[in-house]
């Protein structure tokens, strides 16, 4: 169990946490594959140490990036483990290059998200993506590993999520049709990727007009209401669990950003201010919600698993929230950070940082810790620290293309790419 050393001074106290969270990938990834599981407790009916996710490890390799850059773990462990995962990533499943959900992380089949979704999840892809395509900055001197990445890219059909009218769809199987009920990718949310990816793709891209005339035109995409004071560009009323604007940024640079739309610095920043005031509003008055504790956001909760928002509030408090917006809103994040370790430690910390989630009402703990929710705790504190990740995903050609031609500005975007 990792050990709880109080007294740290603010940085120290960021680096630990850092490390220490990072051990749900260095330690716990599957041991044939070097996918990350799903979660480590918490089955939920599936096998807890065999099913991998693709997103997630998207987000574990940017956390691996970090463990080498850091020194935390030697760079030539981090490559091999780089190049044992794109070794199983050449043979599993795929659907028109699109990976699914989850897997079995020793065979490569797709397991089931759920009954009739076993085909490819664009949005868990496009995380996947992003992940390598770090790898292949990083990694730069590799030429064959960033060769092999640059295939499996090329690979993802994303056009083939395309529907007649122009919207984008989030799952597929190729010899199925769209259920009837099926929603496209639409509004502000965490599938922002999907569209700069899609149409930064020299291979199989989707058009800009997806994005303008489908994704820009969801009633849940613009906002522009003020909720204490703070406007909030984007999303729905209250702007929904925090994951929404925190999965876009944690390798795309939001510094700067814009569209005809959005400042999307600022949709990262409001909306994590939005979220706080709610819990300082605490119109439920739940137990322990304050300056020092505060973040709503998709986790395990004590019926299962929610997507937590001012909206839909049981009281439950998961660390990702407040310290995935580390590098949007730094001082009221450190405050939790410092309660969460320091206060609550005995409670909630442990092996791999804190636990997924927990309620003072409820005097629930949770047993599990989730990658997609582990994975942006490490990576916002080091970009906030360094900005390291946005520096190694934003300068990717296939990034600067897909920003361009969909209308963005930003001061670290290039001239356009042909």
């Amino acid at each position: 169990m990792a050990e709880l050393i109080r007294g740290l001074d603010d940085a120290q106290l960021r680096d630990r946490v850092a490390q220490a969270t990072a051990l749900y990938f260095l330690d716990w990834s599957h041991p044939i594959s070097g996918m990350a599981r799903e979660r480590s407790a918490g089955a939920f009916g599936y096998d807890v140490e065999e099913t991998v996710c693709t997103g997630g490890t998207g987000f574990g390799l940017l956390v691996q990036i970090v463990a080498a850059d850091r020194g935390w773990r030697p760079r030539r462990e981090i490559l091999d483990r780089t190049e044992r995962l794109v070794t199983f990533l050449e043979t599993a499943d795929r659907f028109d290059g699109v990976y699914p959900h989850f897997m079995s992380g020793s065979s490569g089949r797709v397991l089931p998200f759920m009954a009739g979704d076993d085909g490819g999840d664009l949005v868990e892809t496009a995380f996947l993506m992003l992940g390598l395509l770090a790898a292949a900055a990083y990694f730069n001197e590799e030429a064959s590993l960033v060769a092999r990445i640059q295939t499996l890219f090329d690979e993802v059909n994303w056009a083939a999520h395309l529907r007649d009218d122009g919207a984008v769809m989030w799952h597929r199987h190729p010899h199925r049709p769209w259920k009837p009920n099926a929603l496209p990718i639409r509004g502000w949310n965490e599938a922002f990727p999907v569209f700069v990816l899609s149409a930064g793709s020299q291979s199989h891209p989707i058009p800009p007009s997806s994005y303008h005339r489908s994704w820009a035109k969801a009633e849940a995409f613009r906002n522009g209401r003020t909720y204490g004071g703070t406007e909030l560009p984007l999303g729905p009323d209250w702007g929904g669990p925090l994951f929404l604007s925190q999965y876009p940024f944690l390798g795309i640079d939001p510094r700067g950003l814009r569209d005809r739309y959005a400042d999307y610095g600022m949709q990262a920043r409001s909306h994590a201010l939005v979220n706080r005031h709610h819990c300082l509003l605490n119109p439920h008055g739940w137990p322990g919600y304050g300056p020092n504790l505060w973040g709503l956001t998709a986790s395990d909760d004590p019926t299962g698993y929610v997507a937590h928002s001012p909206l839909s509030d049981t009281g439950v408090i998961t660390p990702t929230a407040a310290l995935g917006s580390f590098p949007f809103v730094p001082g009221e994040a450190m405050s939790v950070l410092r309660h969460l370790h320091d206060d609550l430690g005995d409670r909630i910390w442990g092996e791999a940082g804190f636990v997924d989630a927990f309620s003072m009402a409820q005097d629930w703990t949770a047993e599990s810790r989730l990658a997609i929710d582990q994975a942006p705790i490490v990576i916002a504190l080091e970009n906030h620290r360094s900005g390291l990740l946005w520096r190694l995903v934003s300068a990717r050609p296939e990034v600067q293309r897909g920003l361009s031609a969909l209308g963005f500005t930003a001061p670290y975007l290039a001239a356009p790419i042909a």
